[in-house]
């Protein structure tokens, strides 16, 4: 009897990641334990050391050693014990050398190469100097978008036929819909349902938010008052990666202290509230790698207005309506189209749930699995 394809699984990420890649790695993880284990064997590897996640400078050195040390040594050792055929790493890093195992790390991204200014020196060098040779190495490279890949070959000059495109899907919040008490979670933000504009994700520099604060201060002015705008997610810790500041300074410029709600981090049964009551969702990132926040939009029936760059037109296809997110003028026009036509609304809604038919979780598992069979 063949023996069923053994795949190691590096989850430590799990302890220290945030945002998307968290829900990455999460969600893939639940996929491949609901399948099939007939002809597939997981096996989840973490470390069994404490992580550190503070701001002390030694210490996040000694850190990143400790990082390595677990991607270069004991990773390779546990998944040769294990007998696995692939080693899977979601983020970026997958062991140099190979103990009888092919490896398949993900890149999500070439922010690395395209925003460097947001990135430690330390950090830069080693995803340089270990990251990308590893992964030259590698048996494949998954990538969550065509736009992604593109990037990334044009950075590295990894092979194309190398960088294999799966896309992503929503992150799971259905199961928070039975709660039938989401007014409590609106009256803590002093907001009603349908009366504002949504936007999930941490303050990066990159997500553009004041200028969706400006155009929001365009949409009140243009007869809109009622309406709030609701930032949902934390703020990053690093200076160089936030425009927290910048935020602030817009809702002060434009007096509206009163009407731009700043959550913070919220837990999965606040987002999904948050979700389901919202008007609009505007995503005006000026770099994605995914956009998984278009699909949350999609699966609670909210109309999703997008930057027309990078990957957001790829993932939200003739179901979001987009604008040029350097223009400000751009994203208030596209935002009043929006909330003055309910039929506009309803039909970006009907569109949405037949455009997030294409991806799930299952799927992107399914489609992963097919890429390990086909590095060994």
């Amino acid at each position: 009897m063949r023996k069923p394809l053994t795949i190691g699984v590096d989850i430590r990420d799990l302890r220290v990641a945030k945002t998307g890649t968290k829900t990455y790695l999460e969600e893939l993880c639940k996929a491949f334990k609901q399948m099939d284990q007939s002809n597939i064997c997981f096996h989840f590897l973490d470390t069994s050391l404490p992580i550190y996640t503070g701001n002390n400078k030694i210490l996040k050195w000694i850190e990143h050693f400790k990082y390595q040390l677990w991607k270069q040594l004991v990773l390779p050792l546990k998944a040769f014990f294990k007998n696995c055929d692939v080693v899977f790493c979601t983020d970026n890093f997958v062991p140099f050398i190979h103990l009888g195992y092919q490896t398949v790390p993900v890149f999500h991204d070439a922010f690395f190469f395209e925003n460097p200014e947001n990135y430690g020196k330390l950090w830069l060098w080693l995803y340089k100097k270990m990251a990308i040779p590893a992964a030259k190495r590698a048996a494949f490279i998954i990538t969550p978008t065509e736009y992604a890949k593109q990037q990334i070959h044009r950075f590295t000059q990894i092979p194309n036929e190398k960088l294999v495109v799966v896309y992503e899907g929503p992150k799971s919040l259905n199961e928070t819909k039975s709660n039938n008490q989401p007014e409590q979670l609106l009256k803590a933000f002093s907001i009603l349902p349908l009366q504002y504009i949504l936007h999930v994700g941490s303050m990066f520099k990159r997500k553009n938010i004041p200028t969706l604060i400006t155009a929001f201060a365009k949409v009140k002015k243009a007869g809109f008052e009622h309406l709030k705008l609701v930032l949902a997610g934390p703020i990053p810790p690093a200076a160089n990666e936030t425009d927290y500041k910048l935020i602030l300074e817009a809702i002060k410029k434009n007096q509206l202290q009163n009407e731009v709600v700043l959550t913070g981090y919220l837990p999965d049964t606040a987002l999904s509230q948050l979700y389901q009551n919202a008007l609009l969702y505007v995503f005006p990132s000026v770099n994605e790698g995914f956009g998984i926040p278009v699909l949350e939009a999609f699966a609670h029936n909210i109309p999703v207005l997008v930057a027309n760059n990078t990957c957001l037109p790829e993932v939200g296809g003739d179901a979001v309506l987009q604008f040029d997110p350097f223009d400000t003028d751009a994203v208030f026009t596209a935002i009043k189209t929006v909330l003055e036509d309910a039929e506009l609304r309803k039909e970006m809604i009907r569109k949405g749930q037949i455009r997030l038919q294409r991806f799930s979780w299952e799927k992107t598992a399914r489609q992963i699995v097919e890429v390990f069979k086909k590095a060994v």
